[in-house]
């Protein structure tokens, strides 16, 4: 058996679009993934991005599920120190029971943004510290049973929306060992860690009344084309893109220069990114997710389709799923 295949859908504003295109953007993205057999597709927040617009992630969810029938759908994360958690219980509490069955709740702890968007969001910059509290105080407004007394979450309570922790370190792995819940690993972009980070998750992991046996989704990138050669085009864009997000300050980079800052060591820290990406035609995608899954020991893997064309972007989601049997 194939394992599952999920997406996280960065929702990306591509060059000249808006944000009202990217949204648009990820509405077909699920339809056509609903179609092709993907288990979930997840949304990040990321906040003060010009080029994300998932910024308000239950908002988003909503939109899509209204859109889609079947798919699960759900966030890859919340970044939980940013908010009040009987607010996050409220707001996947009410998407749940508008779409029962449906919604994932993926938690994080970072901040999704820079110190100066911290302070925007009010957000205390210790926050983290209370994280693995704050998960717990969540999971017992979902489950109905609050840990503050006289205090529930309308909706929320007793809907049970499934919980995964999500992580790039050992922390986030030793957390969701020791709850019992899921553990998805954002190898995707911080591939450092995931080998241990897995082992001592699977090692030390807990049984709860949310999961009896450990779950490990891990991200890869993904580029897929009818030929090799415009795979590896993309990918050089994606590359490229990628450059000019985190060392532009503001600033887009021309070919020339973009290509001379890849070969720089700053550079190579971008590349080494995106260090698991499977990129090629059909044939080539498949044989890398395949060993991909293998080396990270995973039970479901999500993609992230990385390809700065649209129809690129979203012909990969058609050629991987056939290829993997879905």
């Amino acid at each position: 058996m194939a394992l599952p295949l999920s997406i996280l859908d960065l929702a990306f504003i591509g060059e000249g679009e808006t944000a009202a295109d990217s949204l648009t953007a990820s509405v077909a993205l699920a339809q056509r993934a609903e179609d092709l057999g993907y288990r979930r597709i997840w949304y990040a927040e990321h906040h003060n991005m010009a080029s994300i617009a998932s910024s308000a992630t239950s908002v988003l969810i909503a939109h899509v599920a209204a859109h889609t029938r079947t798919i699960r759908l759900g966030a890859g994360g919340v970044m939980l120190p940013n908010h009040a958690p009987l607010t996050i219980a409220e707001q996947f509490g009410t998407l749940e029971t508008l779409h029962p069955g449906r919604i994932d709740l993926g938690l994080g702890r970072a901040p999704g943004s820079d110190q100066q968007t911290m302070r925007a969001l009010r957000r205390n910059p210790s926050a983290a510290d209370t994280f693995p509290q704050d998960v717990l105080e969540l999971q017992g407004y979902l489950s109905g049973e609050s840990r503050i007394p006289g205090v529930d979450a309308t909706p929320g309570k007793g809907t049970n929306v499934p919980l995964y922790i999500l992580g790039s370190s050992l922390f986030g792995a030793q957390l969701a060992a020791a709850l019992g819940l899921p553990y998805a690993f954002a190898s995707h972009f911080a591939p450092t860690a995931l080998e241990e980070a897995v082992a001592l998750y699977r090692r030390d992991f807990q049984p709860s009344a949310q999961l009896d046996r450990p779950h490990v989704i891990a991200a890869l990138n993904v580029i897929a084309a009818d030929t090799s050669e415009e795979a590896q085009e993309q990918f050089l864009a994606s590359k490229r893109l990628r450059v000019s997000r985190f060392l532009g300050r503001g600033r887009t980079f021309t070919t020339e220069e973009a290509d001379m800052i890849l070969e720089s060591p700053a550079g190579q820290q971008i590349v080494q990114m995106a260090k698991y990406s499977a990129v090629g035609d059909a044939a080539e995608v498949k044989e890398y997710v395949d060993r991909f899954a293998k080396l990270a020991d995973a039970d479901e893997l999500i993609v992230a389709f990385s390809a700065t064309d649209r129809k690129v972007w979203l012909r990969s989601a058609e050629l991987l799923a056939e290829a993997h049997g879905l």
